[in-house]
């Protein structure tokens, strides 16, 4: 994966997969770290299969073989100096950390983080988002149950939604400093 809007869409993509209701994405960047948290309400794995999902040769799934959304991102973690932590409990959800060296050169860029965000909302329609950016100034916080109360009738899923709620997402992130 080129970016870690990209790993954040995959961990998110778990999450669904699970089942989750809920999913809460934090990016913090502060000193020398740059966290990604990813946290959801879904089924939650077993001890075993928590020990498991670092192994690129384990998979949940039963279309493919292996399953290299989390070694990938625990691989660009460790090459910053950072780590990547699971915590798991089965009918709970599961909490997704992994943290980065900040200025470290084999960080992975940002990405197109507003275009990820508005695709994880409007894309799953029936799950709710709660994405929070901080860094050293400002936080941003987005709730995607505070826009489809806002938005009522209107499908998030059309265009000039998905648009719009990216547009505001990146405005938002500018305003408090995030460099893409």
């Amino acid at each position: 994966m080129k970016d870690l809007s990209m790993h954040i869409l995959d961990i998110a993509q778990n999450s669904v997969r699970a089942k989750a209701s809920l999913v809460q994405i934090n990016i913090v960047e502060r000193g020398e770290i740059f966290r990604i948290e990813v946290i959801d309400d879904g089924c939650g794995m077993s001890e075993e299969t928590l020990k498991k999902v670092t192994d690129p040769f384990f998979t949940s799934r039963t279309t493919r073989k292996v399953g290299l959304g989390i070694p990938l991102i625990k691989q660009n973690a460790e090459q910053t100096g950072g780590f990547v932590k699971l915590d798991s409990k089965v009918g709970e959800g599961t909490r997704f950390k992994a943290e980065f060296g900040r200025y470290h050169i084999d960080r992975p860029p940002i990405g197109d983080l507003p275009g990820t965000m508005a695709l994880l909302i409007s894309g799953n329609t029936g799950l709710d988002f709660v994405f929070t950016y901080t860094n050293e100034q400002k936080s941003y916080s987005l709730d995607s149950r505070e826009v489809k109360e806002i938005l009522g009738d209107v499908d998030i899923r059309t265009p000039r939604v998905v648009s719009f709620l990216q547009e505001m997402i990146n405005d938002n992130l500018i305003e408090i400093g995030v460099e893409f």
